[in-house]
């Protein structure tokens, strides 16, 4: 017997240390929104084994939710070359909602917070250095094999991560582009009520007002090496550029 369906109707799928979740805890707070049960579900990345009944059951029920939307915020989506396709063919009608980051600065809070959490040991010119080598013939594994796991793929691509320009034409291939809202993160951090109200906008949803734009996830740190911090600008100027002209937007970054 096949499951009721019970999609999502919008999802936040990175980018990583991009404000998701400050963006997805503003959006369960307006009235029309219901919330999953956690905001990051991993079902198309990390859970897929467990099938479209399980991931369902992660939302709240036609009859729970009455006239509320509902959906869920996975940062790790954007990155993993397996889920937009998992994504159209279980819910080709959700919204896409992409928060994207200056890439040197993303990288560096990401570090940091893997640092914080003690997923990395490193330091971080140490780290940037070993990415190819931690990365190497990761990619192929996971498009090779549905079921493979690569721990280094999703911890130690601080590069790699902010290459949006690799990773968002899967996404526009699959879903026409009234389905996809690309924000700067940058917008998020220096105007939240517009940048909230424009997602509300996209969802088909009334203007909203909180009484506070709270930073979730925040990690202070110090500043990198101004060498470092120069020579990382550099390494994406050209990916940025790419980007630039997939969007047809500047972001301003470089």
């Amino acid at each position: 017997m096949k499951p009721t369906p019970n999609p999502p109707h919008f999802i936040i799928i990175g980018a990583q240390k991009g404000g998701t979740t400050s963006l997805y805890a503003g959006l369960t707070q307006h009235p029309q929104i219901a919330p999953a049960a956690v905001k990051e579900i991993h079902y198309f990345d990390l859970q897929f084994d467990k099938g479209p009944e399980w991931y369902y059951s992660q939302f709240p029920t036609a009859a729970e939710r009455g006239h509320k939307i509902t959906g869920e915020a996975s940062p790790y989506y954007i990155f993993h070359p397996q889920v937009p396709q998992r994504i159209y063919d279980l819910c080709p009608e959700v919204k896409l909602i992409v928060l994207l980051r200056n890439p040197v600065d993303r990288a560096i809070s990401h570090y940091y917070y893997y640092i914080k959490i003690q997923y990395e040991s490193l330091s971080f010119e140490e780290a940037i250095a070993l990415e190819p080598q931690r990365l190497k013939g990761e990619l192929e594994k996971l498009l090779a094999d549905p079921t493979y796991f690569s721990y280094e793929h999703q911890h130690h691509s601080y590069l790699s991560r902010g290459i949006y320009a690799d990773q968002l034409p899967a996404w526009m291939k699959l879903f026409p582009k009234e389905q996809l809202l690309i924000l700067k993160s940058e917008d998020l951090y220096t105007n939240p009520a517009v940048t909230y109200n424009s997602v509300l906008e996209f969802l088909g949803l009334p203007p909203h007002q909180l009484k506070a734009y709270q930073k979730h996830n925040a990690t202070q740190y110090s500043p990198v090496d101004e060498k470092v911090y120069e020579q990382l600008k550099a390494y994406y100027r050209s990916h940025n550029q790419r980007l630039a002209q997939l969007c047809d937007r500047d972001f301003g970054w470089d």
